[in-house]
């Protein structure tokens, strides 16, 4: 059994005020902390079934502690509904996106997506339409968050995602093109009363701001949207759903850019 100092510390990673102050998240199922074994993010400790760690305990590199633990044990330090063989504390990265980056490519902005459900299958989904930089409002979820973790499936190894208040990034950006000659790119955003984003043609590269659940993009940030964009609704009749699922709408709107074109 752990002792329960050991236990009283993972347990204290399930709040966002430990992550930060240590610097660590959790990682938990076989599936997900195998993945983070194998990735370039740093695994500090492996706490895992005898059974687990016969059969991948070779994953587990030099310098990195490892704990057999039963599954009462893994009951008390997971914040599943059903504790998994496995968890891992990983350190959170450094990330830094030079501005000069964001000039390439798609970046995805997400103003004020709090759900982590969301917030994690938005990760997910800029993996699967190879979008590798996302960045994200200050009062967004953590993505840090276990539940963030778990619902990106592994996606937050390859996703390079930073914090911003998102006028003065905006602002930067712009103050970096003009001291740089650089064209502005553009920034598509996503509003009911938008173009049909079926009609339009999009661009390989730019922004694309994916607003709040309830209450879209805010005022603040609206300004910086040059391409206004709509998913329309083709459901018939007076009653039909008011908005899509912030989730449902990035995956929407990056296979329209994905599409290939002509």
């Amino acid at each position: 059994m752990l002792s329960n100092n050991r236990i009283s510390f993972v347990k204290s990673l399930h709040q966002k005020k430990n992550r930060f102050a240590e610097g660590l998240f959790l990682a938990e199922g076989d599936k997900l902390v195998r993945e983070y074994l194998q990735s370039d993010f740093q695994v500090e400790e492996v706490y895992a079934q005898s059974d687990w760690l016969k059969e991948h305990g070779k994953l587990i590199g030099i310098g990195v502690e490892s704990y057999g633990a039963t599954s009462k044990d893994l009951e008390r330090l997971s914040t599943l509904v059903t504790a998994p063989d496995v968890i891992a504390v990983v350190k959170v990265p450094e990330v830094r996106i030079h501005l000069s980056e964001y000039f390439s490519g798609l970046t995805l902005i997400l103003d004020g997506i709090r759900d982590p459900g969301n917030m994690g299958t938005i990760i997910r989904t800029a993996d699967w339409f190879g979008v590798s930089r996302i960045v994200a409002s200050d009062d967004s979820a953590e993505h840090w968050n276990p539940k963030v973790v778990q619902a990106s499936m592994g996606s937050l190894t390859r996703i390079r995602i930073v914090n911003y208040e998102l006028t003065n990034f905006f602002s930067e950006l712009n103050s970096f093109a003009r001291t740089n000659n650089r064209d502005v790119l553009p920034v598509y955003g996503t509003f009911m009363d938008g173009k049909n984003i079926y009609k339009e043609e999009l661009t390989a590269e730019g922004f694309i701001v994916i607003g709040n659940e309830a209450n879209g993009i805010r005022e603040t940030t609206e300004p910086f949207v040059n391409h206004r964009l709509s998913v329309p609704s083709f459901s018939e009749g007076p009653a039909k759903a008011e908005s899509l699922n912030a989730a449902i709408a990035t995956a929407l709107v990056l296979a329209e850019f994905r599409r290939p074109k002509g």
